[in-house]
């Protein structure tokens, strides 16, 4: 891992794509409008077609043939990664991942590899709309032989992306549209501001912050990529306005899921909050729940609450887009109600 870093999250994947590209020559960047000076919608892409002007191939707006050339190339030997512009518009590629992609390594006998990146921005907060604000990532979850990484601002993002590209399962890279401008605030010496932190050494990590240096607290929240600062926001006024402790697990892997960090939060604060920008049923929470019920039921002291958008889209105006989306008043909203329970 690179040492720690503050610069904003938008640069550390800029660079970390950089890196790839330069250690590795059968890497290629496929999307919409990633050529330079432009350097795709968000900026993540920017420089790359100058440095590289032979590996990084703007395309037609077709995510379902983009999906598809991806898959041929991977086959053919190479590593592409592709961006999509909207995570959104993954579901216009669904069709070449549930019935291609995710089948081909099962279906010819290991015979052959699919090692795709699938990059994308999710999620609201930007007055974008219906179709390009939502949080797709649990219609990805019931496909098997593929990865779900979602990226948080403090995760080492330049390393999580390296180790997607080495992969070779299809992977789908999720990074939130607020992350972007934001600070990379990685650990330092085990700790985040006042949080403690500890990281597992997986490929790719999930991060366990507590206020009380993994000793007793009031509830376990489990979330992922750009829910992390608001749960942390909500366990600052948690402790600041309430004298309550959680212990937040912060997941980059999300399928297949490797929960031991759960189930060891859990065996501690013998309780469950579940956060996810995404709606409700059927949603992240939904299954992290059901993993902890049951592998860790014993140690499940309270009910289990959940905390994500509410079922319906997601609307224009951004009144009506936050109360929509879930907040860091819901997380305390959700532990309080723990401890009602408690009491």
């Amino acid at each position: 891992m690179s040492a720690p870093s503050h610069k904003r999250c938008v640069q550390a994947l800029n660079e970390g794509l950089h890196e790839v590209f330069a250690e590795r020559d059968d890497v290629y960047l496929l999307g919409e409008d990633v050529l330079d000076p432009y350097g795709g919608a968000f900026k993540v892409t920017q420089g790359l077609s100058d440095a590289f002007p032979d590996r990084v191939l703007t395309t037609p707006i077709s995510e379902g043939g983009l999906f598809g050339v991806a898959a041929g190339m991977s086959l053919r030997g190479l590593r592409p990664i592709l961006e999509i512009m909207f995570g959104d518009f993954i579901a216009l590629g669904l069709d070449q991942v549930v019935n291609g992609i995710s089948k081909f390594r099962e279906m010819y006998d290991d015979q052959v590899t699919v090692p795709l990146v699938v990059r994308t921005p999710m999620g609201g907060r930007r007055g974008y709309g219906p179709t390009h604000s939502q949080s797709l990532e649990k219609l990805l979850l019931g496909i098997p032989n593929i990865c779900v990484v979602a990226a948080s601002e403090c995760h080492d993002l330049g390393g999580l992306l390296a180790n997607a590209v080495d992969d070779d399962r299809p992977v789908f890279f999720i990074e939130n549209k607020l992350m972007y401008g934001r600070p990379n605030r990685r650990p330092e010496e085990g700790h985040i501001g006042e949080l403690a932190v500890r990281e597992t050494g997986t490929r790719y990590p999930a991060l366990t912050f507590s206020g009380t240096d993994f000793t007793e607290a009031s509830a376990t929240i489990v979330t992922y990529g750009g829910m992390v600062p608001i749960v942390l926001d909500a366990v600052t006024e948690l402790i600041l306005e309430r004298e309550l402790f959680c212990e937040v697990v912060a997941l980059s892997q999300l399928l297949p899921m490797e929960l031991e960090p759960v189930f060891e939060s859990v065996a501690r604060t013998g309780a469950l909050v579940t956060v996810e920008e995404g709606t409700l049923t059927g949603g992240f929470g939904a299954e992290i729940t059901a993993r902890v019920q049951e592998e860790a039921w014993s140690d499940l002291r309270r009910p289990v609450q959940r905390v994500a958008a509410r079922d319906g889209i997601i609307p224009s105006a951004r009144p009506l887009e936050d109360a929509m989306l879930p907040s860091a008043g819901d997380v305390v909203e959700a532990v309080v109600a723990l401890e009602a329970v408690r009491s």
